[in-house]
């Protein structure tokens, strides 16, 4: 007999458990079966309640009732027509080499047929889907024993399922076919559907009893099955209900391995130590409160006071800060790391971008003046230095900055991944903030924070202006606080969004280019985005021309406006490939207004503040993400005139994209965008490459349906890793957390 823990090759061989391996990364018992199937095949009676889509990927049983070989009209050969009765409807197949296909379905035949659903009109049909000819008597066991091993009668992908599998005898186990439910699991071209449907039937019969790592009273409590029955209905389910019922169990199953990481790396963090920085009502954080021209809002408020609590403390903070675009995330911040200094340490900012870096140096030392220049003749009683640090810096510059991080007269250090480097040394690192953290890997947060002294771990704040749903944080985020500022400061201009479909108006992109002179006729400035660099490969997502013929290169719009219609304008150029001065300088000029129009690429989505700027137009915006979208017109209205932010595209104006740039436009309400965006991609994306680096995702979790679920694993989770830190007590909690959760997904979590 078998257990969860086994390794595939003592049960199904080597060859078996080798592909598996290679292909799915599957090497016990329990990760084979939590290679949950994506679907099952019926006999058709899932069909009888709604029509599929058109284009879809479907299978079905049935018995065929006619069958016609027909000439074709407009070239030679025959057409073999198939009507299948599956026993809730009746479904016309055609398969195109009639002769080849006619000898193996005949009238009164058992089969399966796998393929694309094609609309006429109303009604559906497949057009030349796999088949298998499934024997009629499997019904009887005794005939079902003495079937002959020879080949069954079948093609195109279903021949290729129905192949022994790897390290099986000759021959097809068919009586899989006589259930009501047939599993279909994600496959390769190396290992088919039917050969894990052998492998998974295979590890089944061996397998002993399973010991259920969750409490009884929560599976009562919550209507769960017990562990055992759920891995075998999931695979051979008896009823559609029992898919049902072993599914809510098992993504539970999901859901708790990932809050038990979290949890565990809660109570990691709140054992390390950290430098205590309680406020000083005589400190530089008081000054620079004094001066500020403005109130912050009641929001700021409150989450300053929150972060200041937890920098008091002797355990780092561990913090999220979100908030919606030009929400004053910034001042915040800031706040704090005025805080940290006061205690006599450092700070560490790290920017994802140079331009972002060098916006945050410029704007942190405006805010702060005389309090910001410590060692200059101007400087304040208790000012303290603002140094930058990024890549591309001279080197006496960056000498400069070395030693004023390591010597610590330097109280905030600015910069890119520049500050993650070895050479890069701090006297006594007490907080890093990380902007837009989804943009760094967590092995290069870890090796900033890797940068305190003293065995202590530094305070953290991460700050977001992508708002991240509930689900999402609680998932990928559970072990961070997170505070949100949802209000923007007083004085932030309305923004006004429309969506430009060159398609069908081409005069519209001419009005968008006279409108961006109104604006510039009454004092203001204006942005014009692209999506990509042109003249070859580039950075800030800019692709190859020849891939993307149809798009706007940045190179190429910059001179067609400042030639053409915006000819009698100031127009500058800005983008990733361009030297650091050479950014630097464009985003000086028109950040002085000495520059009307920016023409440029992604690098202004986030941080980039020029209240002057009151128009934005976006080239090809069906190129771009919900959220990248509302970043990106975060730029404009930050003043006090009102901001115009127009999504021009190419797309067919009746699509889905065109819907979702509408649905852009009516709402500039982050979260409810984030959703948006949720839904139009992958979920898998969430935890996938753009945090780890690495593939897989949630098996059965759904971010944005199961909220409850994770609110109940989360609360399971802590209470467990509260009394049994290290689930010693708990080994099948343990054991739960390698199997349910994907394994790459686990060693990104455990880093982060």
């Amino acid at each position: 007999m078998a257990a969860l823990t086994d390794r595939l090759d003592h049960l199904l061989g080597d060859r078996a458990a080798n592909s598996l391996a290679q292909e799915f990364g599957l090497s016990t018992v329990a990760d084979l079966l939590r290679h949950y199937p994506n679907r099952h095949a019926t006999r058709g009676h899932a069909l009888a309640e709604e029509a599929p889509e058109n284009g879809a990927h479907i299978t079905i049983v049935g018995t065929v009732a006619a069958a016609e070989l027909r000439p074709m009209r407009q070239r030679k050969g025959y057409l073999l027509k198939v009507r299948v009765d599956t026993g809730s409807r009746q479904v016309d197949i055609t398969f195109f080499n009639g002769h080849k296909v006619k000898h193996a379905i005949k009238v009164g035949d058992h089969a399966m047929f796998s393929g694309t659903v094609k609309y006429f009109r109303d009604s559906w049909s497949l057009n030349h889907p796999g088949y298998l000819v499934l024997p009629n008597v499997l019904a009887d066991p005794e005939l079902t024993e003495s079937l002959p091993v020879g080949p069954p009668k079948a093609g195109g992908d279903l021949k290729a399922m129905a192949r022994s599998a790897p390290g099986a005898a000759p021959g097809l186990d068919l009586s899989i076919f006589d259930r009501p439910l047939i599993p279909v699991y994600p496959a390769t071209s190396r290992i088919e559907s039917w050969d894990i449907v052998r492998c998974v039937r295979q590890v089944l019969d061996q397998l002993d009893p399973i010991e259920d790592p969750l409490p009884a009273r929560l599976r009562r409590d919550r209507a769960l099955l017990d562990l055992d029955t759920a891995l075998r209905s999931i695979h051979f389910p008896e009823r559609l209900d029992d898919v049902e019922c072993a599914r809510a169990r098992l993504k539970f199953d999901e859901a708790a391995a990932l809050q038990l990481v979290l949890a565990q790396r809660r109570r990691e963090n709140s054992d390390r130590t950290a430098p205590a920085c309680a406020p000083r009502a005589d400190g530089v954080a008081a000054d620079f409160e004094r001066a500020l021209p403005f109130r912050l809002t009641a929001g700021q408020t409150t989450v300053a006071a929150e972060i200041g609590a937890d920098l008091a403390r002797t355990h780092p903070m561990s913090r999220l800060l979100q908030g919606e675009v030009g929400s004053g995330k910034t001042i915040v911040a800031l706040r704090a790391m005025l805080q940290v200094v006061d205690a006599g340490r450092q700070c560490a900012l790290l920017a994802p971008t140079e331009v972002l870096a060098a916006q945050h140096y410029r704007s942190i030392r405006r805010m702060l003046g005389p309090l910001g220049r410590a060692g200059e003749l101007d400087s304040a009683p208790n000012a303290t230095q603002v140094v930058q640090l990024s890549g591309s810096m001279g080197t006496p510059a960056r000498r400069a900055a070395l030693l004023a991080a390591v010597s610590g007269t330097a109280g905030i250090v600015i910069g890119t991944h520049a500050l993650i480097q070895d050479a890069v040394e701090f006297a006594d690192l007490g907080l890093v903030v990380v902007d837009e953290q989804h943009r760094f890997g967590v092995e290069q947060r870890d090796a900033l924070r890797a940068k305190a002294r003293g065995g202590t771990t530094p305070h953290l704040l991460v700050m977001t202006a992508t708002p991240i749903p509930r689900t999402i944080a609680m998932t990928t985020l559970g072990d961070l606080e997170t505070s949100t500022l949802t209000e923007l400061p007083a004085g932030r201009s309305p923004i006004t969004t429309r969506v430009v479909a060159a398609r069908v108006r081409p005069q519209w992109v001419e009005r968008a280019w006279v409108r961006i002179t109104e604006e510039v006729a009454a004092g203001r400035q204006a942005y014009v985005v692209c999506s990509r660099i042109g003249d070859g490969d580039g950075k800030d997502g800019a692709e190859k021309k020849s891939e993307t013929p149809d798009t706007h290169a940045v190179l190429d719009v910059y001179e067609e406006l400042r030639q053409g219609p915006l000819h009698d304008l100031r127009v500058g150029l800005l983008h990733g490939r361009q030297p650091a001065e050479e950014k630097d300088a464009a985003m000086r000029a028109f950040t002085a207004g000495e520059l009307d129009v920016l023409v440029c690429t992604t690098v202004v989505e986030v941080g980039v503040d020029v209240p002057n700027a009151t128009v934005m137009a976006i080239m090809d915006a069906d190129r771009f993400g919900v959220s990248q979208l509302h970043q990106l017109r975060g730029r404009i209205g930050r003043g006090t005139h009102p901001g115009l932010c127009l999504l021009i595209t190419e797309v067919a104006p009746d699509g889905a994209t065109m819907t979702r740039l509408e649905a852009v436009a009516a709402t500039t309400d982050g979260f409810e965008l984030a959703l948006l965006d949720l839904r139009t991609r992958r979920e898998g994306d969430v935890l996938g490459a753009a945090q780890s680096g690495t593939g897989g995702g949630l098996r059965l979790l759904s971010l944005l349906d199961d909220l409850e679920v994770i609110t109940a694993a989360q609360q399971f989770a802590r209470a467990i890793v509260d009394t049994d830190p290290g689930l010693s007590a708990h080994p099948g909690l343990a054991g739960m957390m390698t199997s349910a959760l994907d394994a790459r997904r686990l060693e990104f979590l455990a880093k982060s």
